[in-house]
This record gives structure tokens, C-alpha cells and sequence, in this order.
């Protein structure tokens, strides 16, 4: 009985230190190496984990219907919250979610983003060796150096240079000036959220979330998509980034497109193709 007692007097100091060398390790500078992976060798899993960021004047629950149809094929997803609070920021949460989140540890990704949330993850991904992929659909794709808004206005037809479109509502603790800028109620169904049924597109005019003004004339820095191979789906009723434009920044990151009849809510409308692009970067990242 004395030498039982002994043996779980030394073996709870030993798991304990186990578990902090564990959790040591989990919080340390960059991505650090899964256990399971090192003991395999190095071998990431067979299927990569899948990254939905949104975009402005949205959540993550535009991705309902696309998250669905990737777990039915059997891949773990996340679609964590952007901030919207200005592209540096946003740009360094995802950035910290995807190399200092455990559950991503050792484990390849393919970083997925619609519309604002196309500038984020260009920032995002740079110095993560494990984004293998990156999907832009109706989305922002920049060069260093230049604004959302720049590449909004590079060509006429966007609905939101209309008039009355913003609603401007000040905020706690931004800078100087600085405003949230809400989408008026009315112009969402006939401008952002085209396409969709109407009752639909009234939730989303109720439960938008803002985006910092600040954010349009932020500089994007270096671009994940010069050395990480990218895809890319084009709505071609697309009334917020105009078509042209998605087509121009597609082109110029060398992304493989996809167009479809859609407006700017093709992760809503098109939730097929979408989620069948996306299998496409999966397999050919794999």
C-alpha cells in the first residue's frame, strides 16, 4: 500500500509538468508544431483545415450554407469574427487566429475570404508557411501600397459612390474623426444584397455590422498572393465591386476564376459554386 501511495505522489508532479510543458509550447511565438505531427514525421493531416473570413456589413453567418456543405465532406472549418475596425487590425486578428490558435497547430490551411475580407486575408496570410491556399469571391484582392477605396473607384458602377447610401455614427476610441459606416436599411436589398430574397435581405440590413471609414484609405502591405496560389469567384452582377475590377485584380494575382450570374452575395446565392471552388484549391494545395 506504502509503495502505491508513492508511485501517485511522484506520477501527479510528472503529468503536471507534461501538461505545462504543453502549454508552453501552445502559446510560444509562432505556429508551433503539433505533438501528433511530429511524431508522424512532420505529416500534415490528409484534409487542410478551411478559414472563412467575412467581409463589411456582415458576419459570419453569411457562410452558413458554404460551412455546411464543406463539413458534409468531412473538413473542420472556422469562421472566426473580423473585426472591421481598419485593415492593419483586422488584418493581425486573423493573422494571430491562424498562427497562434491551438487548434490549427501543425495543420494546413486554405484561407477563404468575400468581399472587404479579401484585403484582410492578403495581409493575413503573409508569414504563415501553412496557408497553402487563398479563395477571394467577390473580394478585394490589393497590391502593397493601395486602399479599398482606391480599388473601389478604379471603375464607374459601384452602388455604394451613390448618395445616401452611409449612414455615418460616431464610435468610442477610434481616431480622431473617424466613423462607423452603416449601410441605410433602404439601399441594401437594390445594392449590396441583390439577388437575395427579400425577407432575407431585410435580416441582413438589420443585423449588419459596421465598417471603420478609416478602413477604405488604409495602404495594404505586402500581398500573400505573390507567392501563395490563389482562386477567385467573380459575380458578374456584382453592384458593389464592380466586375471589371474583380476581373482586374483576379487577373493581375494570377488567381484561376470563376464567374458566376450572382451579385455581391455569391457565398449566399451561390453557395454550390462557391463551395465547389474552394474543393478546387483544396485539391490542388493538397
Amino acid at each position: 500500500m506504502s509503495l502505491n501511495r508513492t508511485a501517485r505522489r511522484i506520477s501527479l508532479p510528472a503529468l503536471l509538468a507534461v501538461v505545462l510543458a504543453a502549454a508552453l509550447l501552445a502559446i510560444g511565438p509562432g505556429r508551433a508544431t503539433a505533438a501528433g505531427a511530429s511524431a508522424a514525421g512532420g505529416r500534415h493531416p490528409a484534409k487542410p483545415a478551411i478559414v472563412l473570413v467575412h467581409g463589411a456589413w456582415a458576419d459570419a453567418s453569411g457562410w452558413s450554407s458554404v460551412i455546411s456543405r464543406l463539413q458534409r465532406r468531412g473538413f473542420t472549418v472556422y469562421a472566426p469574427p473580423n473585426p472591421l475596425r481598419g485593415l492593419p487590425q483586422d488584418a493581425a486578428y486573423v493573422h494571430q487566429f491562424l498562427t497562434q490558435n491551438a487548434a490549427l497547430q501543425g495543420q494546413p490551411v486554405v484561407l477563404v475570404a468575400h468581399s472587404y475580407g479579401g484585403a484582410v486575408i492578403t495581409n493575413a496570410a503573409v508569414g504563415d508557411p501553412e496557408v497553402k491556399a487563398l479563395v477571394y469571391v467577390d473580394a478585394f484582392i490589393p497590391d502593397q501600397g493601395e486602399t479599398v477605396g482606391e480599388l473601389l473607384a478604379a471603375q464607374p458602377g459601384s452602388c455604394l459612390s451613390a448618395p445616401g447610401v452611409f449612414n455615418p455614427v460616431p464610435y468610442p476610441g477610434g481616431p480622431p474623426g473617424d466613423v462607423d459606416l452603416y449601410i441605410n436599411q433602404d439601399h441594401v436589398p437594390g445594392c449590396f444584397a441583390t439577388g437575395v430574397p427579400a425577407s432575407q435581405a431585410g435580416v441582413i440590413a438589420a443585423t449588419q455590422r459596421p465598417l471603420a471609414a478609416s478602413a477604405s484609405t488604409e495602404p495594404s502591405g505586402p500581398a500573400a498572393w505573390k507567392t501563395i496560389p490563389s482562386w477567385a469567384v467573380i459575380g458578374t452582377a456584382d453592384q458593389v465591386i464592380p466586375p471589371a475590377e474583380l476581373t482586374f485584380m483576379a487577373q493581375r494575382a494570377g488567381a484561376r476564376i470563376t464567374d458566376v450570374k450572382a451579385g455581391h452575395l455569391s457565398l449566399i446565392t451561390k453557395a454550390p459554386v462557391v463551395t465547389r471552388v474552394i474543393l478546387q484549391a483544396v485539391e490542388a494545395t493538397g
